[in-house]
């Protein structure tokens, strides 16, 4: 009530997709301008030697970060990803690395993590049959109500060939952990069907693609086949982790062909695009 009676009256109303200002018009008589969330600057690629640090200090605490076995030349630092020379200081990627996958929840009813378990049975079948594909780590952030039911669910899997980990990362470490993934998967849909997920957004600046599970309005942020790809359920998201991470690293796959998209795309940061988007309209009010 107080929302209706307060949008109505006021100068300016911002909303957060073009679903929401439809809404917003024909459900409740309110006027309001679109101004799509944008991530902050902190949000971008992580450089390889940040990579191996991030990926050190979490093998402390968190086995699927670790090394599968020790380098013969005690001057390397090794991780489950990358090696480091201690004399020169060069990082580079290991051969036959997993591949490393990311997604972020707070845990609730609004993201249902089954789908993602499917699709990892899925694809955990397809490297038993032969399917030239990697071993997995798929990394879940957040904390949330259902953390200790989805816990629970994940260890009773036997998965031979990923690895999965719930850590609660540091502030600093979840923008470095997003710049350093392959691929971003998002679980989120929306109970209005209106707004958008912040996680992708966080994940699009830093130049992650993204699997996210559609809704309503979600083509207004992911773009099928040219940022991400879109599914259904875990059948659709297993065969979309198949062809993504066929042959991987495949610098001429589609998983290679979204980053660059993403990094050619305008992608404003929140202060600029409130300076460019917000600032005109408030000077005009």
């Amino acid at each position: 009530m107080y929302e209706t009676l307060c949008g109505r009256l006021s100068h300016l109303n911002l909303c957060v997709t073009n679903a929401m200002r439809e809404d917003l018009a024909e459900n409740w008589g309110i006027k309001a301008v679109t101004v799509y969330d944008k991530p902050a600057s902190f949000f971008k690629e992580t450089p390889l030697d940040l990579q191996h640090q991030l990926f050190m200090k979490l093998s402390r605490t968190y086995s699927a970060f670790r090394a599968c076995s020790e380098p013969s030349d005690s001057g390397m630092e090794r991780s489950a990803f990358t090696e480091r020379d201690a004399q020169s200081g060069t990082v580079t990627c290991l051969p036959g690395r997993p591949a490393l996958l990311v997604s972020s929840t707070s845990w609730t009813e609004d993201e249902d993590f089954s789908i993602l378990l499917a699709a990892l049975e899925k694809f955990e079948q397809l490297i038993d049959d032969g399917e030239s594909l990697p071993p997995l780590v798929c990394v879940i952030t957040g904390k949330g109500p259902l953390k200790e039911y989805y816990s629970r669910l994940i260890c009773q899997k036997h998965f031979q060939h990923i690895q999965v980990c719930t850590p609660w990362l540091e502030a600093e470490d979840y923008p470095l952990l997003l710049g350093s993934a392959d691929l971003g998967v998002c679980l989120h849909r929306s109970s209005s069907g209106l707004d958008l997920p912040m996680k992708v957004v966080d994940m699009f600046g830093c130049c992650l693609p993204v699997c996210a599970v559609n809704f309503q309005c979600l083509h207004e942020l992911v773009k099928h086949e040219e940022n991400g790809l879109v599914f259904e359920d875990s059948e659709e998201l297993a065969a979309q982790l198949q062809m993504l991470f066929s042959k991987f690293p495949d610098p001429a796959g589609k998983l290679n062909q979204f980053c660059k998209n993403l990094r050619e795309s305008e992608q404003l940061r929140w202060d600029e695009s409130w300076k460019r988007t917000v600032l005109p309209l408030i000077t005009d009010t």
